[in-house]
């Protein structure tokens, strides 16, 4: 397995710890009976549930890119040390923004949002030329 695809990998179980964090945030706010619920009446949530909803929502967003970087990268054959260091570089802002959307941290979330962003297309460059 390329490094690159361990990241993805280990990208995905950040996905999973995220939507578990969110799933218990969610419920303890609207309680059992109503996350329970087929939720025909939605609820908004607010703070740290809200955002823990927000950070998962935008790493399914980030993820997809992510996954198509990997993917050329890895059937092109293109992985190198910039593709690689990238990849660690995306999953290391993956994880350092879920804290930093909890906490509200500005202009540090979105620092760290365009640290991730900016690696997933370092790995499409790299993978073109």
């Amino acid at each position: 397995m390329t490094p690159e695809l361990t990241v993805l990998a280990l990208a995905a179980l950040l996905q999973a710890a995220q939507f578990a964090l969110y799933s218990v945030m969610a419920q303890m706010q609207v309680g059992t009976r109503y996350a329970a619920s087929p939720r025909d009446t939605p609820r908004q949530l607010t703070g740290m549930a809200g955002r823990a909803q927000r950070a998962l929502t935008n790493h399914f967003e980030g993820l997809i890119l992510f996954t198509i970087a990997v993917l050329v990268v890895t059937l092109a054959d293109q992985s190198t040390t910039v593709t690689q260091t990238a990849a660690w570089c995306y999953l290391g802002a993956r994880v350092l923004y879920v804290p930093a959307y909890l906490y509200g941290w500005v202009p540090g979330r979105s620092l760290i949002w365009f640290v991730g962003f900016l690696a997933t297309l370092a790995m499409l460059v790299a993978a073109l030329i």
